[in-house]
C-alpha cells in the first residue's frame, strides 16, 4: 500500500502523488466498466424493445386470427344455411321435373296414339276413295245403259214408252249418284290434307316431347350430381367450422399468455432502461471523479493526452481570434449556426457559413494530433451542436455511391449529436475525458476514449476540440 504523507499537526494523512495516481486510474477503470456495462444495457434493452414489439405483433397478429376466425365462422353457417336452402329447392325441382316428366310421358303417348289413330283414319279414307271411285265408274256405266235404253225405247215406239220413262229415271239416278261421288271425292281430299297436317304435327310433337323425356333425364341426373355435391360441401363446411371453433379455442388459451409475456417483457424493458438511465448517470460521475483527481494531481495515461490537447486546443482557438483579426472570417460567420444540406449526400453532409473557414486553419493543426501518439483515432473540432466541419484528411474522402463506405471514410460536414459528442462540444471545463464504445461492425465493439477541450474566441465558447484514442 502506498504511504501517505503526515500532516505537522498530527492530522489525517495527505494522500501523496501515487495515492492520486491510483486514484485517478481506479477512476478511469471504473468508467471503463461502467460504459462497458451501459454498452450491454443498451444491447439489452434494444433487443427487449425488439422482443417486446414481436411480442406486440404476435399479440395482435393472435387478435387478427381470431377476428378473421369469427368472421369465417360466420361466412360458414352463412355457407350451411345457403347449403340447406339450396338443396332444399333442388330436391322441390328434382320433384317437379319428375312430375313434368311422367305429364311429358303421357303426353307423348297420347300423341303416339293420336298418330296411331290418324294413320288408321287414313287408311278408311283410303277405302272410302276407293269405293267411291267403283261408285262413280257403276254410276257411269248405268248412264251408259240408261242412254242405249232410252235410244232401245225411242226405236220401239209407242211400246217403248214405258221403258224410256224408266230408263230416264235410271240416267238421272246415274248422274246424282256420280255427282254425290264427285262432292265425296271432294270431301275426302280435303280430309286427306287436314288429317295429313295433323300426322306432320303429331310426329313433330310426338318428337319434341320424346327430347323433352331425354332432356329432362339428364337435367335430373345433373340435379342428383349437384345435391350430392352440395351435400358433400354441406360436410365440409360443417368440418370447417368444426376446426374454427378448434382455432377460436385455441387462441383463447394462448392469447393470456402472450399478453402475460408481453406485459412481463415490457416491465423488463422498463427496467432496463431505468436502469441504463442510472448507469449513464455514473458515466457522467466517474468522469467527474477522473477530472477532479486530474485537477488535484492525480495522473496516468491519459496526463500527456490531457497536456497534449490542452496545447492544440489553445492553437485552435489562436487560430480563432487570427481569423476574425484579419478579416478571414466575421465573428457572426463564426458563430452562425445555420447549416445547409449538401443535395446528393449519403449520409447527409451539411455546410455552415464558417466551414470554409475551418477547411483552411484546422488541417495543419489536426493533423499534427494526428500524429501526436500512436493510439489516437482523430483530432476534430465539432461546434457547441456536435456539428464537425473539418475532419482529418483520411475521414475526408469524397462521398461515393456506397452509404456504408461513406459513414465510415467521409466523417467531415456531418453532424454528431450523440451523448459524446454533444458533452464534447457543450463541455466547457479546462478538458473532459469521456469513454465509450466504438461500433467496429459486426456487434464488435471497442472502448474508446474521447478528451475534449473548449474552444473559445472573443470571450464566447465555439465548441471543442476532440481528441479520441484507443483505451
Amino acid at each position: 500500500m502506498n504511504q501517505h504523507t503526515p500532516r505537522p499537526d498530527g492530522g489525517i494523512a495527505v494522500p501523496d502523488k501515487a495515492d492520486l495516481d491510483a486514484i485517478a486510474a481506479g477512476a478511469s477503470k471504473i468508467g471503463f466498466d461502467i460504459v462497458d456495462v451501459a454498452g450491454f444495457l443498451d444491447d439489452v434493452e434494444a433487443h427487449a424493445r425488439g422482443q417486446v414489439g414481436a411480442l406486440r405483433t404476435v399479440t395482435e397478429s393472435a387478435s387478427a386470427i381470431e377476428t378473421a376466425n369469427s368472421a369465417m365462422r360466420v361466412a360458414i353457417d352463412r355457407v350451411n344455411r345457403l347449403s340447406e336452402e339450396t338443396r332444399l329447392k333442388m330436391a322441390g325441382t328434382a320433384e317437379a321435373l319428375r312430375a313434368s316428366d311422367r305429364q311429358n310421358q303421357q303426353v307423348a303417348g297420347w300423341v303416339s296414339a293420336v298418330d296411331n289413330r290418324m294413320q288408321a283414319v287414313v287408311t278408311q279414307l283410303d277405302a272410302v276413295t276407293r269405293t267411291n271411285d267403283q261408285i262413280t265408274s257403276i254410276a257411269r256405266q248405268v248412264n251408259l245403259l240408261a242412254i242405249n235404253a232410252k235410244i232401245e225405247a225411242v226405236r220401239a215406239g209407242d211400246d217403248g214408252r214405258g221403258f224410256g220413262v224408266v230408263a230416264d229415271a235410271i240416267k238421272q239416278l246415274s248422274q246424282e249418284t256420280g255427282a254425290a261421288a264427285q262432292s265425296i271425292t271432294g270431301t275426302v281430299a280435303g280430309l286427306e290434307q287436314v288429317i295429313s297436317v295433323l300426322c306432320n304435327e303429331a310426329t313433330e310433337i310426338a318428337s319434341l316431347a320424346r327430347a323433352v323425356i331425354e332432356n329432362s333425364a339428364v337435367t335430373e341426373t345433373a340435379l342428383t350430381e349437384l345435391d350430392d355435391r352440395v351435400r358433400d360441401s354441406a360436410v365440409t363446411t360443417a368440418g370447417m367450422a368444426d376446426a374454427a371453433g378448434r382455432v377460436s379455442d385455441a387462441v383463447e388459451l394462448f392469447r393470456p399468455a402472450f399478453e402475460g409475456i408481453a406485459g412481463a417483457a415490457q416491465r423488463t424493458s422498463g427496467g432496463v432502461g431505468d436502469a441504463r438511465d442510472r448507469v449513464h448517470g455514473l458515466i457522467d460521475q466517474s468522469e467527474a471523479l477522473v477530472q477532479r483527481a486530474v485537477r488535484i494531481g492525480g495522473a496516468g495515461e491519459d496526463s500527456h493526452f490531457i497536456e497534449a490537447l490542452l496545447g492544440f486546443s489553445a492553437r485552435v482557438c489562436e487560430a480563432f481570434e487570427d481569423g476574425i483579426d484579419s478579416g478571414a472570417i466575421t465573428e457572426a460567420a463564426l458563430f452562425d449556426h445555420r447549416y445547409d444540406p449538401i443535395p446528393g449526400t449519403d449520409p447527409p453532409q451539411l455546410i455552415a457559413p464558417f466551414t470554409a473557414f475551418t477547411d483552411r486553419v484546422l488541417p495543419p493543426i489536426q493533423e499534427e494530433a494526428l500524429r501526436f501518439d500512436p493510439r489516437v483515432v482523430f483530432c476534430a473540432a465539432v461546434d457547441r451542436n456536435g456539428y464537425l466541419p473539418t475532419h482529418n484528411r483520411k475521414f475526408s474522402q469524397p462521398q461515393g455511391s456506397d452509404p456504408v463506405w461513406n459513414t465510415a471514410n467521409c466523417r467531415n460536414r456531418r453532424l454528431f449529436d450523440d451523448r459524446v459528442g454533444l458533452k464534447a462540444g457543450r463541455n466547457q471545463q479546462p478538458f473532459l475525458l469521456q469513454v465509450y464504445r466504438r461500433d467496429m461492425g459486426g456487434g464488435s465493439f471497442k472502448l474508446m476514449k474521447d478528451l475534449s477541450a473548449p474552444i473559445r474566441a472573443r470571450g464566447r465558447h465555439w465548441g471543442g476540440l476532440r481528441f479520441a484514442y484507443h483505451a
